[in-house]
């Protein structure tokens, strides 16, 4: 499912649907199922909404990642259940997964597959416990793993159990039946109430591993954390060329890439082709640098994800933080932890951006200033509340 507009991650949506939002320098579907071609699920049909022809773009058929891949384009919101419902034709014959286009997991999906298969369960619902669940449809199971209550998004009070929804389903062919034509209809606020009333079977499959659906920026930065730990040595595609400098891995270098004199680089790390470190540049673990960058001399990078054709001044800071593309980012500035800039901005020199902010694209800031506030730009819309 990959129909959302991915409110909660602008402005890294305004130009890219959420399922092409770059993880280590790749569209963050691509890892997804990249997972799924490895545990065997080959034949993958993808409902798109929102910036659909991207996704196309970015996958293509599918064969480059071993998979047959067919589109199907939503017209109007369908909400989760009823994009599904839109697939129906390609999905009639066998019980079928169904992901959200979002999701980076670990998950073993094939035993949750297989599972439902032993059971007699009309759908089977991922579960994962998590610290803070109000965020998510939470469950109540019983010894049978048989789902007693459901609720979604709990409040203070309503929170009966710590088992979140993943928003990963095993479904078999007559829950569209129960699911309108051309309406829009959620799995989790209209179909499972409306099984469970008529005394369906729904159970629960509890998941072990990482998940996250990359909702919000931290769970992002988290998904791109997981993907780093999986680079195991280093690796250097193509020319490479450094004077002097300090590498500790893991981390991968594309083509072309030049380290400075003095310069130290602390995997895990990944830094795209074309783009140039200067001298006495600090490069710390859990970092994400895209093609045709330049990290100025005497600047620090910190466990950030800086995209393509970002220039970052010299002596400058960047904490925890994600830069979007052609972003132009001046000498002395300090970007504090949580922070997302848009892509194409212009910071001018001795700029603090205080944690937690958001800089929408094209915009201007001029030298010297305080950033305590997010800042929009008129061109595009100003909320980040929602899916």
């Amino acid at each position: 499912m990959c129909g959302g507009e991915g409110t909660r991650l602008r402005p890294l949506t305004f130009e890219r649907p959420k399922p092409c939002i770059p993880i280590v320098n790749v569209p963050s579907i691509m890892h997804l199922v990249s997972h799924l071609s490895n545990l065997g699920f080959n034949d993958i049909v993808i409902t798109l909404g929102y910036k659909g022809n991207e996704i196309e773009d970015a996958l293509g058929d599918g064969s480059i990642l071993d998979v047959d891949i067919t589109y199907v384009h939503d017209k109007i919101k369908l909400g989760t259940a009823g994009s599904v419902k839109n697939a129906q034709e390609y999905l009639n014959d066998s019980p079928f997964l169904v992901v959200g286009g979002d999701h980076i997991t670990d998950l073993n999906l094939l035993a949750f597959y297989r599972e439902h298969i032993r059971d007699d369960a009309m759908v089977s619902i991922g579960l994962l416990s998590i610290d803070e669940p109000s965020e998510y449809g939470i469950a109540e199971i019983d010894i049978n793993y048989n789902i007693k209550r459901f609720h979604e998004k709990p409040g203070p009070g309503e929170i009966f159990s710590n088992l979140a929804s993943t928003g990963m389903y095993v479904c078999n062919p007559e829950i569209f039946d129960y699911i309108p034509e051309n309406t829009k209809f959620d799995f989790a606020k209209d179909l499972f109430p409306k099984l469970m009333q008529e005394g369906r079977i729904i159970k629960g499959w509890l998941a072990r591993g990482n998940w996250t659906d990359v909702g919000n920026p931290q769970s992002l930065r988290e998904a791109e954390r997981w993907k780093l730990q999986d680079v195991m040595y280093t690796s250097i595609t193509g020319d490479f060329s450094a004077r002097g400098a300090k590498i500790q891995g893991p981390v991968t270098l594309s083509n072309a890439v030049t380290i400075g004199e003095n310069s130290r680089i602390i995997g895990p790390v990944s830094i795209g082709a074309h783009t140039v470190i200067e001298e006495n540049v600090l490069i710390g673990p859990y970092t994400s640098i895209g093609k045709n960058c330049t990290i100025k001399h005497d600047s620090k990078i910190f466990s950030s994800s800086l995209y393509n054709g970002i220039s970052i001044g010299s002596s400058s800071t960047v904490s925890g933080s994600i830069i979007d593309n052609n972003a132009d980012i001046s000498d002395n500035c300090n970007i504090e932890n949580n922070t997302v800039i848009g892509p194409r901005i212009v910071m001018g020199r001795n700029v603090v951006v205080h944690s937690g902010i958001r800089i929408w694209p094209e915009v201007t800031i001029e030298n010297g200033a305080v950033v305590k506030e997010h800042i929009f730009n008129k061109k595009y819309k100003s909320g980040f509340q929602g899916s």
